[in-house]
């Protein structure tokens, strides 16, 4: 299996990046959006600050950052979209539910996005991109934002990251139509899997291991890309 691993420096600072934005990509702009979520009943706290204070006109192109405080996914490339905020928080406020994790697998972190805002509210993430030129502009990103508990890591996310197991959370931003029993394996003692799935039909998912056996409980329908096998440098 053809894989990268690499741990982030913190070294590296956000000379150069604009974390407030100016017009459409401003804290007026976000607070829009912040409200949207609250009425959609996202009610975390720690997470709405954390959606509020990553900058998400970052993580994509600057052809769309006029549009990126909107609650809707945009296109980031190789036929990839950066998440819903919306979606996002709720799967984020599901990792927290029984209390901030140790450590999180991320299981197909595109822009780096969802990575962002995972890192200020659990102990290490563990991300995994399939696509090479969507882990480098992200790793970028995360380098830039001084995110010291994150690994990235070029590989199929269908295979986990076995050696950092087990794992207190693992999300999935694409969506299978079963469950990955590798991914069930890799999960600790009452952890829990987040990730969509089914085909043409999707739902968001939680399954948590627990003594007894495995807990699935469907959350609601959603509409992610396709968990895909293998890796992509091009």
């Amino acid at each position: 299996m053809l894989w990268c691993c690499c741990r982030l420096s913190s070294r590296v600072g956000p000379k150069s990046m604009d974390r407030q934005g100016i017009g459409m990509t401003s804290m007026r702009t976000r607070e829009r959006l912040i409200q949207r979520l609250m009425d959609r009943g996202i009610v975390n706290y720690e997470v709405l600050q954390v959606i509020r204070t990553t900058p998400r006109h970052l993580f994509v192109d600057e052809a769309l950052a006029h549009r990126a405080y909107e609650d809707t996914a945009l296109p980031i490339g190789w036929n990839q979209t950066i998440s819903q905020p919306y979606i996002v928080a709720r799967m984020t406020e599901l990792a927290l539910a029984a209390g901030k994790p140790a450590k999180v697998l991320e299981i197909g972190s595109g822009s780096g996005y969802q990575t962002a805002v995972l890192a200020p509210l659990v102990g290490e993430v563990y991300a995994m991109e399939r696509i090479k030129g969507l882990l480098d502009k992200s790793r970028q990103r995360i380098r830039d934002l001084r995110l010291r508990n994150v690994q990235l890591r070029f590989a199929d996310g269908l295979d986990g990251w076995a050696d950092k197991g087990p794992f207190d959370v693992i999300i999935g931003a694409a969506a299978p139509e079963q469950i990955p029993s590798v991914l069930i394996e890799q999960l600790a003692l009452n952890g829990r899997l987040i990730l969509p799935v089914g085909g043409e039909e999707q739902t968001l998912t939680v399954v948590t291991r627990t003594p007894a056996g495995l807990e699935t409980t469907a959350v609601e329908p959603v509409r992610f890309v396709p968990m895909l096998a293998g890796t992509e440098r091009d």
